[in-house]
């Protein structure tokens, strides 16, 4: 937890400009987005090259992305066009391998949305697109995080070679995470991005969910009548989510 923590601290203090796009729920309407350590959100305008992405199922019962993997230069800004070819439900995600496993496990503990600018979710048939620039040199890893997808093959590495002429990072900052900041807290921070009445669903940018394990990212949420009609779009809200029947659920606000 306390790594997890550090990270995500680290994380919210850098910011950059966000696009993203697809069909699965809530879009990346954001103005900025977090710096991981894969690279950030890029700039629809300074695209530097398209890489087209296809998600199938194989008649053998793999399930894989072409290509197999990815080489890319450090500094590079990359339309990744993504197509699922396949008979059933996928997700195109961008992190580190260790990042991926820590999402793997979280989602297979229950049912979750993602609504952030690394990845993007399609049913049968769907495309879309992330734009994405590689800010930082070293392998990573793209990957579908579905409950038993990534063991059927779907993931792959990504290569990020160093640029000589990429500008020196500045040394990251220590933060001493605090006592404090371990406890965990009642109420979590957030500000919603969109609100689905019918569905009843809430997309949310939030902060450390401590009592469920998870980092800051932004989430789409189940909540009853009562609580969606207390929603608006842009409001920033102190909430608390629980798993509800496997379902990530905001269950109070003020």
């Amino acid at each position: 937890m306390k790594n997890l923590l550090l990270t995500t601290t680290l994380a919210l203090t850098l910011s950059a400009p966000a696009f993203a796009a697809g069909s699965h729920d809530g879009g990346h309407g954001d103005d900025h987005a977090m710096e991981m350590k894969i690279g950030m959100a890029g700039d629809a305008a300074k695209v530097d090259r398209t890489i087209e992405v296809t998600m199938r199922e194989t008649d053998d019962g793999e399930m894989i992305f072409e290509p197999h993997d990815l080489e890319i230069k450090q500094g590079e800004t990359i339309k990744f066009m993504i197509q699922n070819s396949g008979e059933i439900e996928h997700e195109f995600v961008l992190d580190t391998v260790e990042g991926n496993q820590e999402h793997k496990e979280a989602m297979a503990k229950m049912d979750m949305e993602h609504d952030d600018p690394n990845s993007i979710r399609l049913m049968e048939g769907g495309s879309g697109e992330i734009v994405w620039t590689f800010a930082n040199a070293g392998t990573f890893e793209f990957a579908c995080l579905i409950p038993g997808h990534y063991e059927s093959g779907m993931h792959g590495p990504i290569t990020v070679s160093a640029n000589d002429h990429a500008a020196a990072e500045e040394p990251e900052a220590k933060v001493e995470v605090t006592a404090e900041a371990k406890a965990p807290a009642e109420y979590t921070s957030g500000k919603i991005k969109k609100v689905d009445t019918k569905a009843g669903k809430v997309t949310i940018s939030h902060g450390p969910l401590l009592n469920l394990d998870m980092p800051a990212m932004t989430m789409v949420f189940r909540a009853d009548e009562a609580i969606i009609a207390k929603l608006a779009e842009g409001k920033d809200i102190q909430f608390v989510a629980e798993r509800v029947k496997g379902k990530l659920t905001v269950v109070a606000m003020k």
